[in-house]
């Protein structure tokens, strides 16, 4: 077979960490790195757009985070209520897996929304900031279903297929040593290239804010949908269908409306106001050019003003000389006239 000549991947040979008389899981670990990712993400695209700072980031984080946990826990109780229906001291043991992703953003993204909004920041604004941020944290946390051995997809023997050791298997319908389609690592890997796009996306066209963020839900129902396909895990169905690819129906074609709407609608980008010192040099320098200008139209009037005049005045003085001139060369033949008619003339 194909994975025996090239391998497969293993099923982890542990699931937490011991510290002392504490224990810490992976799947709680790896939800935890993502979420420190995604903040760094966001507050870092904040600052970018000038719209907020690192610590508006966190402030932010903690609130969406809870929300988001408590949402997706809820979410996953509500569409397998069957397996808490018998033993409700399970619904708060989220270590042990169970955290539905639509719910968490059902819950924290509005949570987020509003702590965003008490912070000054334009709600639009936010949600772009946050778009490639969210499934930076997905493609980190789905790294705990691997850690957990759980959600994987049917069997298969492809080279990079899933073993699963005897405890997690299902020994009554699958045979020790089958191996199955890494589900979590589609899913991660589907959300490292949403994120990557969604930056890409970002810097290359600008899209009007807001529009990232409906971008990213339809991005993550095409890939939910598909991969939600592949699981073999007890899930409820309609109409042939598992309830989650419903969901991301839902999502792909109510997010194409809306990113539609919003592309006639465009949000205006909310206009940053200089910072008060360059405001302040601003306002000083203007002014200062303007003076100066003035003063050189001033002396250039001036100039022109003192060289018109003494224009005028070489004329006039030139206009005296020649009518002075002129006036004596006459006098002076009308001399030489009358003697010669007086020398002319007999004397009686």
């Amino acid at each position: 077979m194909l994975a025996s000549m090239l391998g497969s991947i293993p099923s982890p040979s542990f699931n937490s960490i011991d510290l002392g008389p504490f224990s810490l899981n992976m799947y709680g670990l790896m939800i935890a790195l993502g979420v420190v990712a995604a903040v760094w993400l966001f507050g870092r695209r904040l600052e970018e757009r000038k719209v907020g700072t690192r610590d508006d980031a966190s402030s932010i984080a903690i609130w969406a985070v809870l929300a988001g946990v408590v949402g997706a826990r809820l979410y996953h109780v509500a569409t397998d209520w069957d397996l808490f229906a018998d033993d409700l001291g399970r619904i708060p043991q989220i270590w042990k897996g169970g955290l539905g992703i639509p719910g968490g953003l059902l819950l924290g993204v509005p949570v987020g929304l509003d702590m965003a909004k008490r912070r000054g920041i334009p709600l639009a604004v936010a949600a772009t900031c946050a778009a490639p941020a969210i499934p930076l944290a997905q493609a980190i946390g789905r790294w705990g279903n691997y850690f957990n051995q759980e959600l994987y997809g049917r069997p298969t023997d492809l080279p990079w297929a899933l073993e699963i050791d005897a405890q997690h298997l299902d020994t009554t319908v699958y045979a020790v040593g089958t191996t199955f389609h890494p589900t979590f690592l589609y899913e991660s890997l589907w959300s490292l290239g949403l994120f990557l796009l969604l930056l890409w996306i970002d810097k290359r066209f600008r899209p009007a804010p807001g529009q990232l963020f409906v971008m990213y839900i339809i991005g993550y129902g095409i890939g939910r949908y598909w991969v939600e396909g592949l699981r073999i895990d007890r899930a409820d169905e309609m109409l042939g269908l598992r309830w989650n690819q419903w969901v991301s129906i839902i999502a792909i074609v109510g997010g194409a409306a809306v990113l539609a709407w919003m592309r006639r609608h465009p949000i205006a980008e909310p206009v940053i106001p200089a910072p008060a010192g360059e405001a302040e040099l601003i306002d000083d320098v203007g002014p200062s050019d303007d003076l100066e200008r003035s003063g050189d139209a001033e002396r250039s009037g001036d100039a022109e003003s003192s060289d018109d005049a003494e224009s005028s005045g070489d004329a006039e003085s030139s206009g005296d000389a020649e009518s002075s001139g002129a006036a004596e060369r006459s006098d002076d033949a009308e001399s030489s006239d009358d003697a010669e008619h007086s020398g002319g003339e007999p004397t009686a």
